[in-house]
């Protein structure tokens, strides 16, 4: 039996796949179950005309996400801190922080795209980068100033 299935299933295929399964196996599990549905040729229309409207899309977000990046490249954060012996900071700089202050110049990223191993606690210049799609990742300069 062929079927289209909706969803990733262990050891028969991925969501969107075309797949032989035994006759039993289709009708007994996946078909009542809503993993797959029969592969007649409206539904294989339909899922190609969702994997061409998944590519296009993606494909729209990777050059939104190009555009950002062209901008945060751009852009240098700087950030004032309190320090004590040997400019260590009293506190540091988190990713919420640095995603804070790009939220402030109007950029929209969560704190959870700023990858940064562990927080800034010197004082000097740092590169952090930002994750906003799977193969843009632009880096930012963080200057951390001493406060007067």
């Amino acid at each position: 039996m062929e079927v289209i299935l909706r969803q990733d299933v262990a050891k028969v295929g991925k969501a969107g796949q075309v797949v032989e399964v035994k006759d039993g196996y289709g009708r007994n599990f996946l078909l009542p179950r809503g993993l797959a549905y029969p592969a007649t040729e409206s539904h294989k229309r339909q899922v190609a005309a969702e994997a061409k409207r998944r590519t296009a899309q993606a494909a729209a977000n990777r050059t939104e996400a190009e555009e950002l990046a062209a901008k945060l490249t751009a852009t240098d954060l700087t950030f004032t801190a309190k320090t004590g012996e040997g400019d260590r900071l009293f506190g540091s700089i988190t990713s919420a922080d640095i995603a804070g202050k790009l939220a402030e110049l109007g950029f929209a990223v969560d704190k959870r795209d700023v990858e940064l191993a562990e927080p800034i606690k010197m004082i000097g210049v740092s590169k952090v980068t930002i994750r906003l799609h799977t193969d843009v990742r632009p880096e930012v300069r963080i200057w951390v100033v001493k406060a007067e």
